[in-house]
């Protein structure tokens, strides 16, 4: 199969998967169950994200200057500092980090 075949066949997997989701009775989604799962595994995927785009280079574990960053993003987290400045603290930690010689 061509590439172009395989890249229209996820395309129509996912518009069906979409239009299953339509199908799903009003009862199951107002759930409290089910929506403090879909809240669960929606945070869960985001750290996983998160950390696997913070400590990984290819196929490579490395330690660099986003990992300071992460830090300090959490350090603003845990004093409860409005999100503008969490992203901030990250980035301005991940400049100097950078400047100072880490990759």
């Amino acid at each position: 199969m061509s590439t172009w075949t395989w890249i229209l066949l996820a395309a129509a997997v996912a518009y069906l998967t979409k239009l299953l989701g339509y199908l799903v009775p009003a009862r199951v989604l107002e759930n409290e169950r089910a929506l403090r799962a879909a809240g669960t595994v929606t945070i869960g995927l985001l750290a996983s994200l998160t950390m696997v785009n913070t400590v990984s280079a290819g196929t490579s574990v490395i330690i660099d200057a986003r990992a300071g960053a992460l830090v300090a993003a959490l350090v603003a987290l845990l004093l409860r500092a409005p999100f503008l400045a969490v992203v901030i603290a990250g980035a301005a930690a991940a400049a100097v980090l950078r400047l100072l010689g880490a990759r």
